[in-house]
């Protein structure tokens, strides 16, 4: 999978498409993500000691892979993620800029 956590990225389809957000989380197994502030449910939870009254609380779901794409760190735009070996150590690189991520 190409996209890593703390990465920046750009939704490309779907209802919060042209939202940007840092991914939080990469399930790699399902070939998805959650996140940050993107694709929003409403999860209805049971009273807890940790919340007491319990009620409708938004959480951010999982999204797939596809439909989310990398802001290139020059410009800020989305770019397809090329690899390159440099020293020996395998790094992902912006096609759009051919800077380097990692």
């Amino acid at each position: 999978m190409y996209i890593k956590t703390g990465d920046k990225v750009r939704v490309i389809s779907g209802k919060d498409k042209g939202k940007e957000g840092t991914v939080t989380k990469v399930l790699p197994k399902k070939d998805r993500v959650i996140v940050e502030g993107i694709n929003m449910i409403k999860k209805h939870e049971k009273p807890s000691n940790a919340n007491p009254d319990g009620g409708i609380a938004d959480v951010e779901a999982a999204i797939h892979v596809s439909n989310v794409q990398l802001l290139d760190p020059k410009d800020n735009k989305p770019t397809r993620i090329g690899f390159k070996d440099v020293d020996g150590k395998k790094v992902r690189v912006a096609k759009r800029s051919g800077e380097q991520i990692d």
